[in-house]
């Protein structure tokens, strides 16, 4: 059985941080080819996010086995440490971040790390729990986004969408309170920790929240009035490794024990509609 060893540190969005370009299906090495079986049993650490990827991860981990790959989830609480413990080389591999977020990493450390292979995708969405519509929004209603640069352009994009602000020309995952030209309704933007804002529902008019946090706070897809797009979603979380291991023979281990069906069928159950697979 593999043994998890606990990290802790700073509680934060699963998609924190700056961010700085969409990502494309061809940033990722999708490996087609049958992955290899190791003559000798290898060794691997894998750095996740505490919570329902632990389950996840137990089953990938099982899928690795058969194939002669062992590996050893290390567990972060704090996102600003898988990616440093990877450039360090103190694990081998991370699971937990999109394209903007390793982008704006990459900005400002200058890690070496790129993306191997895709795992799942966690749209965000407006949820209520005192209005059925976005219609039913009021003037000088209060909507709670989370604060961090990366979430923050993206609850905006989300408010844009549903006709409830306007954001400057030109405007994209960037955005902040700043970019705002219209504001019809008059609403009270609130900035707020991303997994704070689920939790404060009751204390506002709606909120744009992380899907992984509304899970956490307990908030049900029917109180979700509004999502922002699947199709083309610049956010979909990958398996990383440092740039000098990406053709590795393990590497592309690692990625068909995570891409196929009965880890699938373990995220559909762990995340209950909320994540989607995303290769």
């Amino acid at each position: 059985m593999t043994k998890n060893k606990k990290l802790h540190g700073l509680n934060f969005s699963r998609r924190a941080a700056l961010a700085a370009a969409a990502v494309s299906a061809a940033a990722l090495l999708v490996f087609a080819a049958p992955a290899p079986s190791f003559a000798e049993d290898k060794s691997i650490k894998v750095g996740i996010m505490a919570g329902e990827d632990e389950d996840v991860w137990r089953v990938v981990t099982s899928e690795a086995t058969k194939k002669g790959l062992k590996i050893e989830t290390v567990i972060f609480n704090d996102y600003t440490q898988p990616n440093e413990a990877l450039e360090r080389g103190e694990i081998d591999a991370n699971a937990f971040q999109h394209k903007p977020y390793l982008d704006n990493q990459i900005q400002q450390h200058g890690y070496h790390i790129v993306p191997v292979g895709y795992t799942g995708v966690w749209p965000i969405g407006l949820y209520s729990k005192k209005h059925k519509a976005v219609a039913e929004i009021p003037e000088g209603a209060v909507i709670g986004v989370p604060n961090d640069p990366s979430n923050e352009g993206r609850a905006l994009r989300v408010l844009q969408s549903q006709g409830l602000i306007k954001l400057k020309d030109g405007t994209g995952i960037l955005a902040t309170v700043a970019d705002v030209t219209d504001n019809p309704k008059k609403i009270e933007i609130k900035e707020l920790d991303a997994g704070i804002v689920g939790r404060s529902i009751d204390d506002l008019d709606a909120g744009v929240v992380n899907t992984d946090w509304a899970l956490k706070s307990g908030l049900s897809p029917a109180e979700r009035i509004a999502q922002e797009p699947i199709a083309d979603n610049p956010y979909r979380n990958f398996i990383a490794v440092k740039e000098e291991n990406k053709n590795a023979d393990w590497v592309k281990t690692l990625v068909s024990s995570y891409q196929n069906d009965t880890v699938k069928a373990e995220f559909d159950k762990v995340y209950k509609g909320t994540g989607l697979s995303a290769y």
